[in-house]
């Protein structure tokens, strides 16, 4: 079984990922980031994140594999995994393998992950959907952190988490 996806997220202090099926804080430059970390490789997203893509569409110049428990969804330009073991059978070959939400698609696969880019926005947003709270994970440390940054209003980071090996 891999243990060496990635997950590419943005989270705010309390690590508030969304509310009603999208996010909350919007960051150019991070949309930017996301395609250049995620470009080429293989993501894995939940239906509902999917669905507030452009146009509900799969990510372009990557694979996409879609964790979803209803057997009966499809989207073109997509495949489908009904569970966490199918979708890490799916990408078993490929070289770079993303997670990129939502909520509990990021925590089902956390534990096969190895890094992680987050874009870290110093405000709060209300959020219904959360991340994970990595400074609060003993096998998980802050690896590498720009300076602040600001964008539309906004002061960010982008930082990578590592998970630190429990042997």
């Amino acid at each position: 079984m891999r243990d060496d996806l990635e997950i590419v997220v943005a989270a705010d202090e309390d690590w508030g990922i969304g509310k009603n099926g999208t996010q909350t804080l919007i960051i150019p430059e991070d949309r930017r980031h996301f395609r250049e970390v995620t470009g080429r490789g293989t993501v894995i997203v939940g239906r509902r994140t999917l669905a507030d893509f452009p146009g509900g569409r799969p990510l372009k110049n990557r694979r996409n594999i879609v964790l979803t428990r209803d057997r009966s969804f499809t989207a073109e330009g997509a495949e489908t995994a009904g569970s966490v073991e199918e979708a890490l059978e799916k990408c078993r070959q490929d070289d770079k393998v993303f997670v990129i939400g939502g909520e509990s698609v990021y925590r089902a696969l956390l534990p096969y992950c190895k890094r992680a880019h987050v874009t870290r926005i110093f405000a709060k947003a209300e959020n219904d959907a959360f991340f994970p709270a990595l400074d609060r994970l003993p096998d998980w440390h802050l690896s590498d952190s720009t300076e602040p940054l600001e964008s539309a209003g906004l002061r960010y980071a982008f930082q990578t988490w590592e998970k630190i090996n429990q042997e």
